[in-house]
């Protein structure tokens, strides 16, 4: 049996059929352990992320990469182009790897790496959490700062001190677990809209993130504890359009804009060029980006970021025994190429 988990039997006359035990947050970091030299340069992502939510910076935020991470050497191959695309818009664009390792569900299906990371169905959750941390703290190695969503607070605990960046999406934002987990972050968080469009519940969420909270966790030694927070005052909008349309043009970011100044929130947006505001459909990201990118042209200035659907290969796939290389298994993306161009087309538009 393996050292990360110990299995224990229930009984069959009980819904759950058995539970495992699973090594803390603390002795998996101290297995895959982050150096401090990339601690450092962890911090550094963060502030610089930091002073661009707030206004500090201004540059552009994109944060990009697959819709899931399901296949280490495809992912490793993409974070080393983006590095070098860094490299090429770093005066005007902070590029941020999407790593995301959760999926939420409407109702079944793979939910991630964390969860199915040999896409077997057999829910290996503790080869979930080592392939998960030691993808993240690859990606780290690469030079890239990471974005990621949090879905499961537990979870959360094994990765956060590899993340720059966290999405709380439209179906949890209204949740006061994650607008708890929130306030207790060390880095950036942006709240989606909910899925109908309507911005109450995130600018909520990010009304209750940036207040100390006092709530039930775990410690890293993963017992349960009284958790206190700060509040986490670095706390973005992220519109993502809802079930009435896009909310990504000018009118909607204006009234986003006074909704935010109304509660005294930072006037900062970050625009999700997929999902709804693409229609789910991947190929019109790219005229989301070029309507955004033209508003910032014409002074905007509370639209801080982007996001993309980006992978190697452009569509999707169905988990199968052959996969092809560098296609996501969830929604959509654009390929490389496409995305190399967006980018460069941002960077030539910024002033």
């Amino acid at each position: 049996m393996s050292s990360l988990q110990q299995e224990i039997n229930i009984g069959d006359e009980r819904e759950v059929l058995s539970s495992q035990q699973l090594i803390s947050p603390d002795g998996l970091k101290a297995q895959l352990e982050l150096s401090s030299d990339l601690s450092e340069q962890v911090a550094r992502h963060r502030k610089a992320i930091n002073d661009i939510v707030e206004g500090r910076d201004s540059r552009l935020l994109v944060v990009l990469g697959p819709c899931s991470l399901h296949c280490a050497e495809a992912t490793i191959d993409y974070a080393e182009r983006l590095l070098a695309l860094q490299e090429r818009c770093e005066d005007k664009v902070l590029l941020v790897m999407r790593a995301y390792l959760e999926k939420p569900r409407t109702t079944v299906g793979w939910k991630g790496m964390l969860y199915d990371p040999m896409l077997d169905g057999e829910d290996d959750m503790v080869l979930g959490l080592e392939a998960s941390r030691k993808l993240l703290l690859d990606i780290v190695r690469v030079g890239l700062p990471i974005a990621t969503e949090a879905l499961n607070p537990l979870a959360f605990q094994y990765l956060d001190d590899v993340v720059s960046w966290v999405a709380i999406g439209a179906r949890t934002t209204e949740s006061q677990t994650h607008r708890e987990m929130a306030s207790a972050m060390q880095c950036a968080v942006g709240f989606k809209n909910s899925t109908d469009g309507s911005l109450e519940a995130a600018i909520n969420a990010l009304i209750s993130a940036s207040r100390p909270h006092s709530f039930y966790g775990t410690d890293g030694a993963g017992r349960l504890s009284i958790i206190r927070s700060q509040g986490n005052s670095h706390g973005q909008l992220v519109l993502r359009g809802g079930k009435h349309g896009s909310n990504y043009d000018a009118l909607h970011i204006a009234k986003a804009k006074k909704a935010l100044s109304e509660v005294d929130l930072l006037p900062s947006i970050v625009i999700d060029c997929s999902h709804e505001n693409s229609g789910k459909d991947h190929a019109q990201q790219a005229r989301v980006v070029g309507d955004v990118m033209q508003q910032i042209k014409d002074g905007c200035t509370s639209i801080r970021g982007l996001m993309l659907e980006s992978h190697l290969k452009a569509g999707r796939q169905n988990i199968s025994a052959n996969l092809e290389y560098g296609q996501s298994i969830t929604d959509a993306c654009i390929d490389w190429e496409e995305t190399e161009y967006l980018v460069m087309e941002m960077h030539g538009s910024l002033g």
